[in-house]
């Protein structure tokens, strides 16, 4: 007996080694040589200081900003150590309750636009951290970030062509803006 749990005490002691040491020793050194941005969390650096991640959406509230989709994590917005879903159903009164009030905010910072408001800029994504929007969210609210920094809508507009990703090997997903590097190209615009 007691040779049968020794062997079993040397095998666990190896496979935790193998497993839990060297295998993620050898992934992280492949990651790191391979995908060294994309390893270290795709940050987008300014000045030379992280001011994000290409990854996880940020809260932008201030009109001359793009804003991103809202964020489902609690009780901080964008928080990836909570990412997740409302898991508020179609037919939930909360989920009705807060599109309404994400309208309301979008119509006050922008009582001039009268286009339907686009749904991923009310309704949070599958993780709650969704850092892109689509073209026609962007779109809507360009008028306004325009107005708001004194720009011409053709400067903005060229801007969000230019952040405009189409589809990944042209077939998967859907054309997106990332809202962070827009808004950041936007500050570099007016410096």
């Amino acid at each position: 007996m007691s040779k049968l749990l020794r062997q079993s005490f040397v095998l666990l002691l190896l496979m935790t080694v193998i497993t839990g040491v060297l295998y993620p020793l050898l992934a992280t050194g492949v990651a790191q040589l391979v995908f060294p941005r994309q390893a270290n969390g795709s940050l987008i650096v300014k000045d030379g200081k992280p001011v994000g991640s290409a990854l996880i959406g940020q809260s932008f509230t201030d009109p001359k900003y793009f804003w991103g989709r809202p964020s489902a994590t609690t009780p901080q917005a964008n928080n990836g150590a909570s990412s997740g879903g409302s898991n508020l159903g179609p037919t939930n009164p909360a989920l009705t309750d807060a599109a309404k009030q994400r309208i309301a905010a979008l119509h006050a910072a922008d009582p001039g636009n009268t286009a339907p408001v686009p749904v991923d800029l009310v309704t949070a994504s599958g993780s709650g951290l969704d850092p892109e929007i689509s073209p026609a969210a962007a779109q809507y609210q360009l008028a306004r970030v325009a107005k708001a920094r004194g720009l011409s809508t053709a400067q903005v507009q060229a801007l969000l062509n230019e952040y405009t990703r189409g589809r990944q090997l042209g077939v998967l997903g859907e054309s997106r803006v990332n809202v962070l590097q827009l808004n950041l190209a936007l500050d570099a615009l007016q410096r």
